[in-house]
């Protein structure tokens, strides 16, 4: 048996039917040419080879008695694979927006956790001819880097595939679970051990707490004249932060990986400082429409990582940020600049903390206090009178540079499709992909009824940023980064963004690029995964090399050129973000 940290166990305890705890992803697949068997058995019969090289997918839930403390992770010796790997077929006529409309549907219900907690779904009926690959596992058992381990397991860098070596056998148990007397004592051992380490990493906290009066030199040093003049205890409220259903919605949008890259060296700041202030001119936008952006700049939760270099394990090691999104500040580069310096500054006291932060902590007695507080918090609408810490979560993360296959398909895209949260009820995470920037955006219903919107406001955003670079100096001590001609696919007809957002003619958005211009500039065609990620073979650096090889153009595109490009990949229609 293995016993759950204390960070692994919290995604147990918190989880309610209205706020399901589980992460996943949606990917959209090219057949091979001239397929002609059937997918939905070809895949179960190619996750029947692989399961067993991640633990993810042969481990069950064992509970302590009376939930007196977190449970441990045992194997499964009898695993139903007609049940954790379905097929659905999609209506007529299978538009790209029915595909995302039902991945909300399926990741709106709880995992069985008398199972191993993981469900894959193949599903069929798009128009384009391709079939979609949805999953989910419970967040439990993995975090975002522990989903790119899981993605060695599943993916492939050929369509051939390659030669999975099956798994030794090893003799049954004798038993469906653990015994109680079995169970208990290892959970009083497991809490011993527990509260032995935070006894001993008490000197370590208490100077770490100590050095945050003291002044951080090496953000002193950095330039912060962007930067909000004070960072508030608290976020503004809005129509996001309230306690959310059970009901869910998505939207996938695609963004150029080499565009935001582009961006990022310009005004010389983090790709991820990009993802951010897309996501909040977007918000900004957003809000104005029904007159209710917020005077003081909207915050977001930004989970970050703490795992050791080389750290394969599938389990949650990660903290959280606090950053402003500026959404105050009118000037799109200006806004980019102070979500830079937010940033930079809650990086560096992250920082000071990390090596202190316990991803495992007692928790004796915890399991049913925790659960029941959760409960009571969702439903009692006490969510919707207390401030929120963070109006939106965004999370980005790095995936495989080359393209990955799945069963002999090719994996078009990456859509990660994640957790939205009481009082956070949109949630943002991107994927990075063979050069894409997926943008999976998960949200309760009733709280964000027209998610769509806000994705193709951040087209908007991003081509407008794109347009800025031409007109702004690159960043001191910045050299310019290359940007490769335009190869972002045109959307198909059904998946033409609404006309919605642009007939709202707002004053912000006036000034703006009108969405529906910008989604054809830059919105890709297909959907694609979320938590899984990067192959295993050591091919993988070999893999790497032909994408480097590209010859870089030697500047910017400008936007009249970029027109002009063709798009390239279009062997067969691919489900476009809708």
């Amino acid at each position: 048996m293995k016993h759950l940290s204390g960070l692994d166990a919290t995604f147990l305890h918190l989880e309610t039917p209205e706020m399901p705890m589980h992460v996943g992803s949606l990917n959209v697949l090219d057949l091979p040419k001239g397929y002609k068997g059937d997918f939905y058995e070809d895949a179960k019969n190619f996750m029947a080879s692989r399961i067993h090289l991640a633990d993810v997918f042969t481990r069950k839930l064992a509970l302590m008695p009376f939930d007196m403390s977190n449970p441990v992770w045992v194997d499964d010796e009898d695993i139903d694979l007609d049940y954790h790997v379905r097929h659905i077929t999609l209506p007529k006529p299978g538009t790209n927006r029915q595909l995302q409309q039902y991945v909300a549907r399926l990741h709106s219900t709880l995992i069985d956790r008398s199972r191993p907690m993981w469900e894959f779904f193949i599903i069929d009926g798009l128009k384009s001819g391709q079939v979609a690959l949805y999953t989910k596992v419970h967040h439990a058992g993995i975090d975002g880097q522990a989903g790119v381990e899981v993605g060695k397991a599943i993916f492939d860098l050929e369509a051939t595939g390659r030669v999975v070596k099956p798994p030794r056998s090893r003799p049954r148990g004798s038993g469906y679970q653990l015994g109680m007397a079995e169970l208990a004592t290892a959970a009083l051992r497991n809490t011993a051990q527990q509260y032995v380490k935070l006894f001993k990493m008490a000197p370590a906290i208490a100077r770490a707490i100590g050095g945050l009066a003291k002044p951080d030199e090496k953000a002193a040093e950095k330039d912060t004249a962007g930067a909000p003049k004070k960072f508030n205890l608290f976020a503004p409220r809005t129509s996001l932060n309230v306690s959310i259903t059970n009901q869910r919605t998505f939207a996938g949008r695609t963004i150029s990986l080499a565009e935001t890259k582009y961006i990022a060296k310009h005004f010389g700041v983090s790709l991820n400082d990009v993802v951010m202030a897309t996501v909040a001119g977007a918000l900004r936008h957003y809000l104005a429409d029904n007159n209710e952006l917020p005077a003081k700049p909207l915050v977001a939760g930004v989970p970050v990582s703490l795992r050791e270099a080389g750290d394969q394990t599938a389990n949650n090691q990660a903290s959280m940020i606090l950053v402003s999104l500026a959404t105050d500040i009118t000037d799109p580069v200006q806004r980019l600049k102070a979500i830079n310096a937010s940033s930079n500054s809650s990086k560096s006291t992250m920082n000071r903390f990390k090596a202190v932060i316990l991803d495992d902590f007692p928790t004796f007695a915890a399991p049913w206090l925790v659960s029941g507080i959760a409960s009571m918090v969702g439903r009692s609408g006490l969510v919707n009178l207390l401030p929120p810490a963070a109006n939106v979560a965004i999370s980005n993360v790095a995936g495989a540079p080359f393209p990955m296959y799945f069963a002999g398909a090719l994996v078009t895209c990456y859509y990660p499709v994640s957790i939205a949260s009481h009082g956070t009820a949109l949630n943002v995470t991107v994927q990075s992909y063979n050069g894409r920037m997926d943008y999976g955006l998960i949200a309760c219903r009733r709280a964000v009824p027209d998610i769509t919107e806000i994705g193709d406001y951040m087209l908007a955003e991003h081509k407008l940023l794109m347009e800025l670079t031409q007109k702004h100096p690159a960043a001191a001590g910045a050299a310019p980064a290359p940007v490769p001609p335009k190869t972002v696919e045109e959307p198909s007809d059904d998946e033409a963004p609404a006309a919605a957002p642009a007939a709202r003619k707002t004053p912000a958005a006036r000034k703006k690029a009108p969405v529906k211009a910008a989604a054809k500039k830059v919105a890709v065609k297909a959907p694609a995964k979320a938590s899984a990620k990067v192959p295993v073979k050591a091919p993988i650096k070999a893999a790497v090399k032909p994408a480097a090889k590209k010859a870089p153009a030697k500047a910017a595109p400008k936007p009249a050129a970029r027109k002009a490009a063709p798009a390239k990949r279009a062997a067969a229609p691919r489900a476009a973000a809708a």
